[in-house]
């Protein structure tokens, strides 16, 4: 029960920063819920965020669907086409427009290093589970798959931390440097707290039967 309330929540969110992004990018004039400084960046840059963020919508649609057990055991080929587009488009293309906007990121240095590396870690942990897959290394593509999926959800982060520290009130100018390290880091940690957690239990599942088939002979 507990396990379906998160998803659901996942979900939620996930559906949640896809619709504000539609509203905020497909129906508004670029940059017209940003500051000044943002706003002129956007403006002059506006191929890069549209792709960005249309690309990173797309991995948020899709993203779920990719650790649904149900749609890879009834539709495998379905999974497979979902998951390229996911990795191709998603992470590929909105990896590389994101790099491309973070060295023009507003906050200076601390910003652009976060929302670089944000990126580049995007892109490698996209290509890990793409490798992965192609190999027919299954369970190493679920381990990259739920890396890079928690790097995904820095799009939900970034839109819960920045109105959090403004009711906090916190310059916007001090906030948004280290949103761009917090809105990621803390879920690429929780994802290798989750990776361990489950090996752990693999690893005492494996002592367990070994220990009773032992008893047994």
């Amino acid at each position: 029960m507990l396990r379906t309330l998160r998803h659901c929540l996942l979900v939620f969110l996930c559906l949640a920063v896809v619709a504000y992004t539609v509203y905020v990018y497909g129906v508004l004039p670029l940059g017209a819920m940003m500051n000044p400084t943002m706003r002129a960046n956007f403006e002059h840059n506006w191929l890069g965020i549209y792709t960005h963020v249309f690309a990173s919508s797309l991995a948020l649609l899709l993203g779920p669907l990719q650790f649904s057990a149900r749609l890879r055991a009834a539709r495998p080929r379905l999974h497979r086409w979902l998951g390229r587009t996911y990795l191709g488009v998603g992470i590929g293309l909105g990896g590389l427009a994101g790099l491309y906007m973070a060295a023009h990121a507003y906050g200076g240095f601390w910003a652009r290093s976060g929302f670089a590396l944000l990126a580049l870690a995007w892109l490698y942990t996209g290509w890990q589970a793409y490798s992965a897959a192609r190999a027919r290394d299954i369970s190493s593509h679920r381990r990259w798959m739920l890396r890079n999926f928690a790097l995904t959800l820095a799009a939900v982060s970034l839109r819960v931390l920045i109105p959090l520290s403004q009711i906090g009130g916190i310059p916007f100018s001090l906030a948004y440097p280290a949103i761009a390290w917090l809105c990621w880091v803390p879920n690429a940690l929780l994802a290798e707290a989750l990776l361990r957690r489950q090996s752990s239990q693999r690893r005492g599942s494996g002592l367990s039967a070994a220990a009773t088939a032992r008893a047994t002979q």
